[in-house]
């Protein structure tokens, strides 16, 4: 603290204080001011969050933290600034209430990774529910293996159930919305673990002994899981199972189409119901080769942020090409689509904006509800994005159809993936944040998973019905309320990196 000297003129019996002297006094003794030292920014990655949210993100205007005129000056900035202890607090200190999805990443090349479809795993691919019991325990049951995994090497398949992993029973305690508010779910962390499984039966978990050690390794999944054509009762229906929007694979799912167009399929049954989203263009070239006659019609409307959405918004039409290769389109009028609630993102975009060119008959559950897509962002303000005005966008990872990390910060590798914007339907629609509910609604059941492709798997087999008008007696089987699967959480919701739906090219 800086001492202020006050001079002190004392005035009493044994001194006499006179003021008719017209010498004037001399002026107090000039102190040295001490100059102010502009405050040092302690974290260039932190400056680079705050800003890129700040220009991005699609609540920007409502979290007062990221206003444009939040502070007066760089010192005010900085030491907002260096008041945390890292990025990731700063991030999620702006996210807006509203925002669920929204990541940051310390190594963009695992973020890069994830959008070719490359992920360490172990290939076993679950969903946590609760068992028949209740309570809090939580059981995981396998949704399908990973091809190449070391799950499939030791024999895992869908439809086993595990209950602890290095013999430490799983649990959730979860709030009235289902959100965990405490588990041990980080017990499937590791790189290695063991996966202990059971058997149910009569409404009771058993353990049945099988104790399975696996380990994660870094694999490149094909997201086309299955494609074939089936021959129900003269009917020619084609099913296509696809996990995530990987645009890598985009040729591969072309082919597919192709291969039914050659079946002469006459109905189609795509299955999303594990398909958390991806690439929008991914999307967009899947919905046309479903469809066809709607080349250069309205897809679905861009929504940014206020900053952006004059210069950036838009619309998106369907296409008819992958680069140079044509589509193969089948020229439906109607599609059935299996999805559940882990369906999100533009699984859910897909089905959005083809209802209103085409019927389509959702099959499942209700689905996520993430009706915002993001950009990849780093750490380059600089961005030249070949703008009609000579201007720059910056930040984006991804611009022009080029991928690039050139002019980024090189002393850090951080990434964000922000929501920025919202996108409607031809018919002015986008909000489905409560996720979109089902024409038909069926839940997967613990013990009849069936397999996966095969028409008695219990909802392709609902959808089968509906296409041909025949009914299953099966379906007027009551099912217990216990052993409906209802989502905690999955393997896809545990790794952040996963999914979302993703805008992939700014041109403009």
């Amino acid at each position: 603290m800086k001492k202020i000297l006050i001079p002190i003129v004392f005035c009493g019996l044994l001194l006499s204080c006179n003021n008719d002297d017209d010498t004037p006094e001399a002026p107090p003794e000039e102190q040295d001011q001490e100059v102010p030292q502009p405050v040092e920014l302690q974290s260039e990655i932190n400056e680079f969050v705050w800003s890129a949210m700040n220009t991005w993100y699609i609540w920007q205007d409502e979290v007062n933290d990221l206003a444009d005129d939040r502070f007066e000056d760089n010192d005010a900035f900085f030491t907002y600034l260096n008041d945390f202890s890292s990025p990731e607090e700063l991030h999620n200190s702006v996210l807006s209430p509203k925002d669920r999805f929204s990541v940051i990443v310390s190594d963009f090349d695992l973020l890069f990774s994830s959008f070719a479809g490359v992920a360490t795993t172990n290939g076993v691919e679950f969903v946590l529910t609760r068992p028949p019991e209740g309570g809090t325990a939580v059981v995981g049951v396998v949704r399908y293996i990973v091809n190449g995994s070391d799950a499939e090497a030791k024999g895992v398949q869908r439809g086993d159930i595990f209950y602890a992993i290095d013999g430490t029973p799983l649990f959730a305690e979860t709030d009235e919305e289902g959100i965990i508010t405490n588990s041990n779910l980080g017990l499937l962390n590791p790189t290695t673990y063991t996966m202990n499984f059971a058997d149910i039966e009569n409404n009771v978990t058993t353990p049945n002994g099988v104790n399975i050690e696996l380990t994660k390794t870094e694999l490149t999944e094909n997201p086309v899981h299955i494609a074939k054509t089936l021959d129900i009762n003269g009917t020619r229906i084609g099913y296509i199972m696809y996990n995530s929007f990987t645009g890598n694979f985009d040729n591969d799912l072309n082919d597919a189409f192709g291969q039914l167009k050659n079946d002469g399929v006459t109905a189609l049954v795509l299955d999303l119901r594990y398909n958390g989203g991806g690439s929008v263009l991914s999307a967009i070239r899947l919905s046309s080769m479903i469809t066809g006659q709607f080349t250069g019609q309205l897809f679905a409307r861009q929504r940014w942020n206020s900053k952006w959405d004059a210069l950036l918004g838009g619309d998106d039409p369907f296409v008819d090409t992958i680069g140079t290769t044509p589509i193969n389109s089948l020229n439906l009028s109607k599609v059935y689509i299996i999805a559940t609630d882990d369906s999100a993102s533009a699984s859910e975009l897909v089905i959005n904006s083809l209802e209103p060119y085409i019927d389509v008959v959702h099959v499942g559950d209700v689905t996520v509800g993430k009706n915002e897509f993001s950009v990849t962002l780093v750490d380059n303000p600089d961005q030249q994005a070949g703008l009609t005005n000579g201007g720059s966008i910056p930040f984006p990872y991804i611009v022009n159809g080029d991928a690039t990390i050139e002019g980024a910060d090189e002393d850090h590798r951080y990434a964000l993936q922000p929501l920025t914007g919202t996108y409607d339907n031809a018919e002015g629609f986008g909000e489905f944040t409560d996720g979109i509910s089902p024409d038909i609604q069926i839940l997967e059941v613990l013990g009849n998973l069936g397999t996966l492709g095969e028409p008695d798997e219990p909802l392709l087999a609902r959808a089968i019905e509906d296409i041909i008008g025949v009914t299953a007696k099966s379906r007027f089987l009551e099912v217990p309320e216990g052993l409906k699967i209802k989502t905690i959480s999955s393997s896809y919701r545990l790794n952040p990196l996963k999914g979302g739906m993703r805008y992939d090219v700014l041109e403009k």
